[in-house]
């Protein structure tokens, strides 16, 4: 089955941009080019065929065990991925926990978040 994936560049977050399979999944993390290291995140990044970056999040709940928690993780990474998709070039990105964030605020979050983005983006 090809690979489509069409390279609009907007403000929004397509069904496009995200890793939906567990193949795609399983294709990162088992031959990423680059692993970027933050604190509390880790995310594989590999090329792809497509035309625009894609992300994937595996937050578990044995890092993160509430529901709440995972998911203003999963909305800050989406947030913060959408305002630089553009900046991106075509990378599946696979963003995991690899601590708990109970002792880290939302703006810490984002910020190792970023830090994550800024060394991807385009030379």
């Amino acid at each position: 089955m090809p690979n489509i994936c069409p390279a609009i560049h907007t403000a929004r977050f397509t069904k496009e941009q995200r890793l939906l399979k567990p193949a795609a999944f399983r294709e990162v993390f088992d031959a990423p080019e680059r692993k970027l290291h933050q604190s509390h995140l880790l995310a594989f990044v590999r090329t792809n065929d497509c035309n625009q970056p894609r992300i994937g999040m595996a937050i578990t709940k044995r890092k993160v065990p509430t529901a709440v928690a995972r998911n203003v993780i999963k909305r800050q990474i989406r947030e913060q991925f959408r305002v630089q998709a553009a900046q991106l070039d075509n990378k599946d990105i696979v963003f995991i926990v690899k601590k708990s964030i109970d002792d880290l605020s939302k703006k810490d979050l984002k910020n190792q978040i970023n830090n994550i983005f800024k060394k991807l983006e385009k030379k």
